[in-house]
């Protein structure tokens, strides 16, 4: 499998949403990503977004575009996204000032991270833990 260089993470959920301006405003307002780059048709729907968190990031686009990805993702449901953060009770926080629908509050697990959960406006599930799986160099 090939590797990737300078750091840069090698999974990128990729999601579509049917607002994904409002999409975007939500996860880096509500939940704290940062736009890393976002490429707009002339209509203003969305082509191409990237968005980051730590050393992970999303890709995120409208639906409704054209092309092959848009189609075959048609019938898609929501997906559900784990984001690894510091603190997950400041992140939960952030999360409700900006009026993101809360499915379970922070919540110690058995496993010993400290994980809540969300809902944004496509119905994707988002969670937010202090877990992080060692992966092999």
């Amino acid at each position: 499998m090939a590797g990737t260089g300078a750091g840069r993470p090698s999974v990128y959920p990729t999601l579509l949403y049917a607002d994904a301006k409002a999409a975007i405003r939500q996860l880096t307002e509500g939940l704290g990503f940062t736009e890393l780059s976002v490429y707009e048709a002339e209509d203003g729907r969305v082509m191409h977004a990237e968005l980051v968190q730590g050393n992970g990031a999303v890709m995120v686009g409208s639906k409704g575009r054209g092309g092959l990805f848009d189609t075959a993702m048609k019938d898609a449901g929501p997906a559900g996204v784990y984001v690894v953060v510091d603190d997950v009770d400041a992140h939960h926080q952030r999360a409700l000032e900006h009026g993101v629908e809360i499915l379970m509050p922070p919540t110690d697990q058995d496993y010993g991270s400290r994980d809540y959960m969300a809902r944004d406006t496509g119905g994707n599930i988002w969670s937010f833990g202090t877990y992080a799986p060692e992966v092999g160099a």
